[in-house]
């Protein structure tokens, strides 16, 4: 009989100690005899050698072991806020959460953005006071802090009558029991805390110290009685998600997949033309090889050659969310010796494997490779990497700052078969709309199936699929060259051609590339009509600091364009907090430190983005350029892709 499953993720920001948590776990379940060291790089989970030098997670680690029956997939993700994408990958595979707070540091930059995920996406989570051992530690500012920035539905276990004043809040009996003075028996209590901990409704915060164990064997139970086992059906439809991919020592994939339902197997076919040629599954530890994988379960999967990180496995497929921000960072990567631009390219590409976020791009009249970046660890890491594991020396020039394109009001366009300006076999009308701020893309296919090309598609919606895809990607580049988001784009109209048609629709049989040659045209045409503005990053700043420097530190603020709010000062510290633009940013960190006596500490978190002034700054593009028509028709038409290509938008 399967074992139900949880999977179980370990979140933090940086140092609060969720590495050290993590092989605390590991190690009261049994499953390792002796406790690795973060800064001995000999954790179980910081596997990787730029881990173990740094003494920061990079990559999410999956490990396993047995609770009361459960078997527990529990993820280690970064805290470091360069590789918040990590994280992001890693949410939607989860069935419960631990979210890890330092007890001397209090809730950080990074702990709400983290929290607000897990509360968007109604994860259940266990809050886990770390360090409480260590000097400075002070449990009650952080539940204070904890309810002021997170949750006010905080339940500190150790603290019954205020856990029951949580659940009061959603239960009318307990309220009533609550207010009353009745007693109310610890075993309601419990029951009562597990169910409104899995709908999201309480947060039970545990407290102790990873570094001796204190207070973690209440955690394992709490884990074992408050988060829920998943146990799946083996025998329904495959459905799956692919959250990592890394390569092999001899250069092969390996996709990590959630399996949500259903069972795959060594020898079955994903899709089309990929066979999955080895398996296995996570148990007493780490991976062990296996004939199959259930519901429940994460399994590493050889044989999928094409496979990218956020691609569904059967036919359910669960699409990638974004909860955090992008990357506003970009930089100009070269090689030292020139002759290793091709591997430097190919490097690259790899790395864009295990992380779809940096955005591999290459244009502009030099063909430059351009990156997309957190921050300057990320940009170190990659680095490093390239040469380590690559043999590649390269360097990172003109660092930018990546901004957005934003639709101002609504454009309309629209080509049509047969006619002299289209040399395109289809007939595509589009419409693009402004939306509120933070929507992303939004696409909708309002025309009637019958004027669309199902021999192509098979059906309406896989040709709507197919639709959002080429619209998604044209939309990577807009009229100033950013990204372009925030917008609603509806197709109005539609149209193919056929042999024996009326002569409005007379022609060779329209193909799947008509239509994807032909949207970069008619929605560049819309969006002109749209307008667009461009909008450029703001990082919200938390800056700690001796509170004798404030005098030195607030001029700065002021030149670098940020925007702090009044002071909070205690004794002899001050914390300051305020916006400030993404392009200015390493500007206040770098004279912060000489302002401060390298005392002061800034922590910076993307928060918005605002319209930037002018000059308006542009992008160098990287497609074929469909603003400028001749060009585009030209560079598209002398082109040798495949006719009738139908491929998959995955």
């Amino acid at each position: 009989m399967l074992r139900p499953t949880l999977n179980l993720g370990i979140l933090a920001h940086v140092d609060a100690g969720k590495t050290t948590l993590t092989e605390r776990l590991l190690y009261s379940a049994g499953v390792i005899r002796e406790l690795g060291r973060v800064d001995d790089g000999t954790t179980q989970t910081d596997t990787l050698a730029l881990e173990q030098e740094r003494g920061i997670t990079i990559r999410s680690a999956v490990v396993s072991f047995e609770l009361d029956g459960v078997t527990v997939n529990l993820i280690d993700t970064p805290g470091h806020p360069d590789f918040i994408a990590e994280v992001e990958r890693v949410l939607g595979v989860l069935d419960g959460a631990v979210l890890v707070i330092s007890a001397v540091e209090g809730v950080q930059a990074q702990t709400p953005l983290l929290m607000r995920a897990l509360q968007r996406l109604r994860v259940p989570t266990l809050l886990f006071v770390n360090k409480t051992d260590r000097r400075g530690a002070d449990s009650d500012r952080v539940l204070e802090a904890i309810s002021d920035r997170l949750t006010l539905a905080a339940a500190p276990v150790d603290s019954p009558e205020r856990v029951l004043s949580v659940l009061a809040e959603n239960d009318e009996a307990l309220l009533e029991a609550y207010v009353e003075g009745d007693g109310v028996p610890a075993e309601r209590i419990r029951t009562e805390l597990a169910a409104q901990t899995e709908r999201g409704a309480a947060y039970p915060v545990f407290s102790g110290s990873a570094k001796t164990g204190a207070g973690v064997e209440e955690l394992m139970s709490g884990i074992a009685e408050l988060l829920p086992a998943r146990q799946g059906d083996p025998d329904g439809p495959l459905s799956g998600t692919v959250f990592k991919v890394e390569r092999g020592r001899a250069g092969e994939k390996i996709a990590y997949v959630r399996l949500f339902s259903g069972t795959v197997g060594v020898r079955d076919r994903i899709g089309e033309d990929q066979k999955v040629t080895a398996l296995s599954v996570f148990k007493n530890g780490g991976a062990v090889p296996s004939q199959e994988a259930t519901a429940g379960q994460i399994a590493q999967l050889w044989g999928l050659r094409d496979v990218r990180i956020g691609d569904p496995i059967g036919d359910s497929p669960r699409r990638p969310r974004h909860h955090f921000a992008p990357p506003t960072l970009e930089s100009v990567v070269v090689p030292v010796r020139p002759e290793d631009k091709p591997a430097l390219h190919t490097a690259l590409a790899q790395l864009e494997e295990q992380d779809p976020l940096i955005n591999l791009r290459q244009g502009g009249d030099r063909q430059e490779l351009f990156v997309s970046l957190y921050g300057e660890v990320q940009k170190e890491v990659i680095q490093a990497t390239l040469e380590r594991d690559f043999g590649v020396a390269a360097e990172f020039r003109d660092t930018t700052i990546i901004c957005v394109e934003r639709p101002l009001g609504h454009g309309e366009a629209v080509e049509i078969l047969n006619t002299e300006s289209n040399p395109f076999r289809a007939t595509i009308g589009l419409r693009v709309e402004a939306a509120p701020a933070g929507s992303g893309i939004q696409f909708r296919a309002d025309v009637d199936a019958r004027t669309t090309p199902l021999y192509l598609f098979k059906t309406f919606e896989s040709f709507a699929e197919h639709m959002e895809h080429y619209v998604r990607e044209t939309l990577r580049e807009g009229l100033s060259g950013w990204q372009v988001t925030d917008c609603l784009v509806t197709m109005t109209r539609c149209g193919y051609s056929v042999p024996d048609g009326p002569p409005s629709k007379r022609g060779p049989l329209s193909t799947s590339s008509d239509y994807r040659k032909l949207t970069p045209l008619v929605l560049m045409d819309a969006l002109k009509r749209a307008r667009t503005v461009v909008c450029e990053p703001i990082h919200r700043f938390h800056v700690g600091l001796p509170a004798d420097t404030l005098g030195a530190v607030l001029p700065v603020l002021s030149k670098v364009q940020a925007l702090p709010e009044p002071p909070e000062v205690r004794g002899s510290w001050a914390t300051l907090e305020g916006d400030v633009p993404a392009g200015r940013m390493n500007e206040l960190q770098q004279r912060l430190r000489g302002l401060t006596r390298g005392e002061g500490v800034v922590e910076l978190v993307f928060d918005r983005y605002e319209p930037v002034g002018k000059p308006v700054p542009t992008r160098p593009r990287t497609d074929d350029n469909p603003l400028d028509r001749t060009e585009y028709i030209f560079r598209v038409t002398r082109s040798h892709l495949v006719p009738g290509d139908a491929r998959s938008p995955s």
